[in-house]
This record gives C-alpha cells, structure tokens and sequence, in this order.
C-alpha cells in the first residue's frame, strides 16, 4: 500500500448493460418560432442498482496470508504462551510451536501469519482473475471469496511489479460470471464510474463518483499514466474495478492519496488500456515482454526548446543518452535529437516515450520523428525487449589529458578546466573522463540556480562535442554572435547526464584584474 499514501487496485472483464439515464434538466418553454438556447442536457443516473447487480457476482474478495521471519530478540517480539510449571500442556506447547517456527527464529517464539485483503475481477469464465501485485505479494497463501461466500484456493499465473498486476487461476466446476474491458481512452472527466470492492474488509462494497482526471502522473513508475476519481475508495479496494456506466472496466483501483488513511475523494485507478496487454501477457506466458528503445531522456522545458529553435514550444522527449549498440543508437537516433513521435503517436511529453515504447511489439521496425539540426527527421528503430537489468554501457575511449589553467566563462558564471591528472584526481573523475571539467560555480549565477557544482562535465555545447576550454569559449562566442539567448550543455556527473540551458548573460566589460 502506499497511503497519503495510495492504494493499489486490480483490473477485470465481464458482463454488460449500462444503466439507463434520466435527463433531469430540459429546455425551458419557449414561445412558438423562438429558438431553443443552446446548451448540454444535464443528465444523471436514476440508480445505479439495475448495473451493480449486474457486476457484483464478478467482484471477488481477495485473502492472503503470510508467514513472517521471527524478529529475532526484540522486545517487542511476541513469546509463547506461558502454561503453569508442571501442566501437561506445557510441553505441548513448546511441541507445537517448535515445529511450526520458521527458518531463523529464536527458539520459543512462535512464527506469526500476516493477513490482508484485496479486491480481484473474474476476466473470464474457467477462473482467471485480476488483482494488484501489491495485494499478493509475498503471500504464501491465496484464496479467492466470491460473491456467493463460495471461498477458492488460488494460483498465482503471473505478476508485473511495474505496472502492480496480479493475474490468478482458481479451478471451479462451474462457469464464473465474467466483466469485459472497456476503452479507458474513451473516458471524458465527468463521466459517472462505480468502484466495487473489499474496502476494510467490507466485501460487495459500491461507490459511485466521476472521472476528476486523465493522465494522472504519481510516481508509482515508468508508465503512470493513471484515472483519478472521487468515487470512494479505501484499503482493500485494491485490485477492484472502475467500471463505466455500460458495465465495462475502465480502470483498476490502486491508490489513493491520504493524510488519514482513508478516502478524501482522490482516487487513482490503472488505465484498462494499459491494463489489458499487460493481462494477455500474464495469462499466456507467466510474464511480460516490453518494447525498449534504450536511451536516456528529459524534459523538454521551454528553454530547452528555445535553444534548439523547436517550433510549437516545449513538447517531446530530449535524448540525454543513446545507449551505446542499443536499439536506438542502432537505428541512428543521436544525442540531442528530440523525439516527437514514435511508431506514428505523438510524444507530447517525455513521461509518455517508456509507455508508447513499452507497449510496442519486441521487433518492431518503428519510425521515429526526430528534431535534429533545426528540423525534423525520421530514422527508423528496430524495438528489442527490455532487459530484466539494464548495464550501464561505458561511452568512448578516454580522453588524453591536455595541460592547462582553468578559464572562466564569462557570462555564465563557470570555470573550466581540461581532463588532467590534476583535475582528475581532485575530483575523483573517472579514468576514461573526457569533456571539460566545470572547477567552480559563482553562487546566484544561471549555472548555480541549474544546480551545477564543481567536478560536472561539459560533454557537448550546443550539441557539438567539447574536449578543451577553449572550445566551449569557441562555441559560446558564435551562439552570442547569432543572438541566441542560451546554450545548452550536455552535462555529465555522478547521477548520468543531462542537458542543461545557460541563459547567455552580457559578457563582463574592462580589464580584469
């Protein structure tokens, strides 16, 4: 769980009928000839009861327990029951618990079983079911509780901790009610959705509400891109469905955000969209297969587009790093380049790239619309799989060192120096280092407020390689001569690199000194 935090939730497929709506709100009367006054018709559901009946028998409790490690010798630590000297259950007792403690614990402290809910769907009849990675995870025990107190013993088929997915198999003798998924892509904000659920243990629970949002990002990882309502949702919803008024699933519940732990009315819930590959993938092969196109990216800031004379301001994905013999690297994509569309979608921002990319067919010869050199480019990029662990690939061969005092930047608030044994060893640079190392930084300077410090490397000015002072002073000089208001450096340190816009300030006039 992740309250005030978030709640995680599960995705599912079944039936259908949508509710029927009553216009509560209608044209006022008007004299014969005089036009009606355009505007919507306010419409609202008259009960959404017809629907949830319909849902609630695809709706499942999710219980999981757990065995948890002994906490060694806390004090806090529960001991075993202390039966009176001499009884007969006194040996009975440290039996009992001596052969159930688990691996690692303290003789005479019993094991301890951990339980929790969730919610889960049936997406389809034999017994597949959808829930939240975070509602399983660890457990060494599932049972699936349907709508009829009928209680299942689970399997787990497959997880996706990226996504927080769970897809489950319970064997039954009878066909299960199944819910379809729905396209989330269709959902506007003001759209009446029901949530059903397990909310605190409260099982068949229905909750009613609008989509507030679309597009939500809440750091859950790479692929956000999540349904915020104000249907209430609360621990245990977990793995339960966002349905629309059709009785199809547009989103699975999984957070929500709460200083006390329950529903304020900010609800999050995984797109169906998103979801629904992510499933297939589960249920037929146990794990998850996405696209990668191996580059390292950031935000396009309006900056940033103004340095590289990107029309239509700030938009698409700016390649910090193409991975050396990476996919994109492979299909020519360079440092530098923007990306603005990738296999035919628009990248209106950079957090959509991993999810379009993610979502791609592993071989797929995708065509990618780049901003290089002041226009666009298309260069086409063969898409592998996401490696389990990415390696950090090592970029080109060490620089020699190049004698030299540092040179101030005038303007920008920096100093410089080449790569030398000096500046190498007293900032811990690398062996195979190579650019211009940044030796000071002027506080309050555009250097010091981009968060520049002492020991950065300057790999690239203005997307043109620099290996000495004197050719950044070189490549400053002909972006003031053009008028351009900034330069952008592509910076390296500790952290990976990135590419940072310097306002070009007046250079400093009279002798120095």
């Amino acid at each position: 769980m992740r309250l005030a935090t978030l709640i995680l939730s599960a995705t599912v497929a079944a039936v259908p009928l949508a509710q029927p709506l009553r216009a509560v709100a209608q044209p006022a009367t008007v004299a014969p000839n005089t036009p009606a006054a355009p505007g919507p018709v306010a419409t609202t559901p008259e009960s959404f009861a017809p629907l949830a009946r319909k849902l609630l028998p695809s709706v499942v409790n999710i219980q999981t327990s757990q065995t948890l490690q002994a906490r060694g010798n806390r004090p806090d630590a529960p001991e075993m029951p202390q039966a009176p000297p001499g009884s007969p259950f006194e040996e009975l007792f440290r039996e009992f618990f001596e052969r159930n403690r688990p691996p690692g614990a303290r003789p005479g402290q019993p094991p301890r079983r951990q339980q929790s809910q969730g919610s889960g769907f049936i997406v389809d009849a034999s017994g597949i079911i959808v829930t939240n990675n975070h509602v399983i995870d660890g457990a060494d025990e599932i049972n699936v509780v349907l709508h009829d107190n009928t209680t299942l013993k689970a399997e787990l088929v497959g997880t996706d901790s990226r996504t927080d997915l769970a897809v489950l198999q319970v064997k039954t003798d009878k066909p299960l009610p199944v819910v379809p998924f729905g396209d989330s892509d269709t959902a506007e904000v003001g759209d009446w959705v029901l949530a059903i659920g397990n909310p605190l243990g409260f099982g068949g629970s229905v909750t009613s509400g609008i989509v507030s949002a679309r597009g939500r990002n809440i750091n859950a990882g790479p692929y956000d891109d999540f349904i915020q309502t104000d249907a209430a949702i609360n621990r245990g919803n977990s793995g339960g469905p966002l349905f629309n008024v059709k009785g199809e699933v547009i989103g699975i519940n999984t957070a929500i955000v709460s200083p006390s732990g329950g529903s304020i009315g900010i609800g999050f819930a995984i797109p169906s969209n998103l979801a629904r590959n992510i499933v297939g993938q589960l249920r037929d092969g146990g794990r998850v297969r996405r696209g990668w196109l191996g580059v390292n990216i950031q935000q396009v800031t309006d900056e940033i587009a103004e340095s590289l004379a990107l029309p239509g301001g700030a938009r698409g994905a700016l390649v910090a790093r193409a991975q050396e013999d990476g996919p994109a690297a492979k299909g020519g994509i360079q440092n530098g380049d923007v990306i603005l569309k990738f296999n035919d979608q628009d990248v209106r921002e950079m957090r959509q790239l991993p999810r379009i990319v993610a979502e791609t067919k592993v071989g797929t010869e995708a065509p990618v619309v780049v901003w290089r050199n002041g226009k666009e480019e298309t260069v086409r990029v063969t898409v592998a799989e996401l490696p389990a662990e990415q390696q950090a690939a090592a970029s080109a061969a060490p620089q020699q060192a190049r004698p030299g005092a540092a040179v101030e930047l005038s303007g920008l608030g920096l100093k410089v120096a080449p790569v030398s044994p000096e500046t190498r060893e007293r900032f811990s640079l690398r062996e195979d280092a190579r650019g211009v190392v940044i030796t000071e930084v002027s506080p309050g300077s555009s250097a010091a407020e981009r968060g520049l410090t002492a020991g950065d490397m300057i790999l690239e000015v203005q997307q043109n390689r620099v290996s000495t002072p004197q050719e950044v002073q070189e490549q400053i000089a002909r972006l003031r001569k053009q008028n351009r208001p900034s330069a952008l450096m592509l910076i390296e340190n500790g952290q990976g690199q990135r590419f940072v816009p310097l306002r070009l300030q007046p250079e400093r006039s009279g002798n120095p000194g």
